[in-house]
């Protein structure tokens, strides 16, 4: 089977002038080359396609694949994770994960909550901050943590994105607005454990791969799963596979979650903890990582035994079974 691989490249973009948290979403050249070659030894042949504009440029040349290994991010807009799906979608080619439903609904990280919460499943109180009148309506039980509504990788969560005042919040909502020009969800904080749970399968045959517990080194930032204890992660963050009641609960939420938002084929759902250990579900991701090696959802199967080359074939399965009831190798357009 040919397959097409859709990413976007961080170094392409740094060397665009833009900027390390800016393109901390983007994919490394090693895990491209990575999930290449895995793919490749799964017997396939593959076609690496790049970002959404050699997308286009590809597709008005007449190129189409039997299916598409989906992990691009998108660089703009409420819907840039929704782009590449939507554009496979209107040419008839099956892809890999989420449609653009479930990644336009998971990237707003409020729109996905109320879903949650809709289902009857616990997730932190929480507010939109757009305006100062926000701030001033804004009834929560404090401490507040503060973040963009539409980002991922930790990206703008620091250590003072826990505040515990009114004039700590003004300021931080301030600062994130400016920073990246959208609106900031705050909600409750949470001081329980914080959890990330692998999922395999769509609706109901979604399945949790296994829970791992974030547990922050000393040398981290206190409190908070944030953008640097991400990209640090081999010095500050200790990943712990865990199967306690509080744990195997968390795994529950987040196989619900997954089926309420509608994800597909893989990812992770983050679940944090409150006081009395009653996990909460925080957000999704349906496009995780898959640097073999830095990635959470690939060290996760590591630590239950699930090689790399496992994973990549799970979610090629997934997908091309979905495939399969809509013209597999059919070339639309």
């Amino acid at each position: 089977m040919r397959i097409g691989l859709t990413y976007d490249l961080r170094e392409v973009y740094l060397a665009e002038g833009y900027s390390e948290e800016e393109t901390a979403e983007f994919d490394r050249k090693e895990t491209v080359d990575a999930l290449e070659a895995t793919i490749r030894a799964l017997g396939h042949e593959t076609d690496r396609i790049g970002r959404l504009q050699n997308l286009m440029e590809r597709l008005v040349s007449g190129d189409r694949w039997d299916l598409v290994f989906n992990i691009a991010e998108g660089l703009r807009g409420s819907g840039r994770e929704a782009q590449v799906p939507a554009l496979l979608d209107a040419y008839g080619i099956p892809y890999t994960f989420s449609d653009p439903v479930g990644l336009c609904v998971t990237l707003d990280k409020s729109v996905a909550k109320r879903m949650v919460r809709d289902a009857g499943l616990p997730t932190p109180a929480f507010a939109l901050i757009d305006h100062d009148e926000d701030l001033k309506n804004l009834n929560l039980p404090w401490p507040l943590f503060a973040k963009p509504v539409r980002e991922g990788t930790g990206k703008g969560i620091t250590a003072a994105s826990k505040v515990h005042t009114r004039e700590e919040l003004a300021a931080v909502c301030a600062d994130l607005s400016a920073a990246f020009r959208q609106p900031v969800l705050v909600e409750t904080f949470l001081p329980g454990r914080e959890f990330t749970i692998g999922i395999l399968g769509t609706g109901r045959s979604a399945r949790p791969v296994g829970v791992m517990e974030v547990i922050l080194r000393d040398n981290a930032d206190a409190e908070v799963y944030s953008y640097a204890n991400k990209e640090w992660c081999e010095e500050r963050v200790l990943y712990r596979l865990v199967d306690d009641e509080e744990a195997r609960q968390a795994a529950r939420i987040a196989v619900e979650a997954w089926k309420v938002l509608g994800c597909r084929d893989a990812g992770r759902i983050d679940v944090r903890s409150d006081a009395s250990g009653r996990p909460h579900f925080l957000e999704a991701n349906p496009l995780a990582g898959l640097h073999p090696h830095h990635s959470d959802l690939p060290i996760l199967c590591t630590l239950v035994g699930m090689s790399y080359q496992e994973l990549i074939g799970t979610i090629l399965e997934e997908a091309m079974r979905r495939a399969a009831g809509y013209g597999l190798g059919e070339r639309a357009g």
